[in-house]
């Protein structure tokens, strides 16, 4: 009734941040809040499943999409491609409900290059210190692979100063409700007021 249209909210961090944790418990606390399923190449993982996690297609496919113009952004990651469709995106936006992109630097400047209204969120660890700590926890990676991902963190981090908004996850809860603050405010704006309602309630 009064919301407009949805608004769509770019997150990006480096691996090991803890932006899939945050994401996870911002969906299940924000109401009206969506994820747009992303198409990959790659094979299904134990627990995948089709439409709701990816899109699974083929190399065929996915490159007959992208020449079409069908991606807000795509990106080739070990040999996989990915990509987040436009049609998707604005299917939710139309219904009146807000995105949550969980995306990478390089598809966040991709989207940003399109001038596509959006609002930025940076994840950022207290410091690489504590990054690597995390990383090693999970008991994912060797030192060398570790290493590579601290390499690459520090040139994601440098992107952060093109962001809206930059979250430290120090502590999960304080992250959650930093991110639950920007989307709940950011609603509050007078342009994602439904027009017609505004008229037709105040006559203005």
């Amino acid at each position: 009734m009064y919301i407009n249209k949805g608004r769509l909210y770019i997150l990006s961090a480096p691996s090991g941040t803890g932006k899939t944790t945050i994401c996870g418990e911002i969906l299940k606390t924000v109401s009206n809040l969506k994820v747009s399923v992303s198409f990959t190449t790659r094979s299904p993982r134990a627990g995948e499943r089709n439409d709701i996690d990816y899109t699974f297609v083929s190399v065929g496919e996915f490159k007959e999409r992208l020449a079409a113009g069908e991606f807000i952004e795509w990106a080739e990651v070990h040999g996989n491609y990915y990509g987040t469709s436009i049609k998707r995106i604005e299917e939710i936006q139309n219904e009146g409900s807000d995105i949550l992109l969980d995306i990478d630097t390089h598809g966040a400047k991709q989207i940003r290059a399109r001038h596509i209204d959006a609002i930025y969120i940076f994840i950022l660890p207290p410091s690489l210190k504590t990054l690597r700590e995390r990383l090693y926890k999970r008991n994912l990676d060797d030192e060398k692979t570790i290493n590579r991902r601290l390499d690459k963190a520090k040139d994601e981090i440098s992107e952060s100063l093109y962001y809206d908004y930059i979250i430290v996850n120090n502590n999960l809860s304080e992250a959650v409700d930093g991110l639950k603050s920007i989307i709940l405010s950011s609603r509050l704006k007078a342009d994602c007021l439904n027009t017609g309602w505004y008229e037709a309630e105040f006559g203005i």
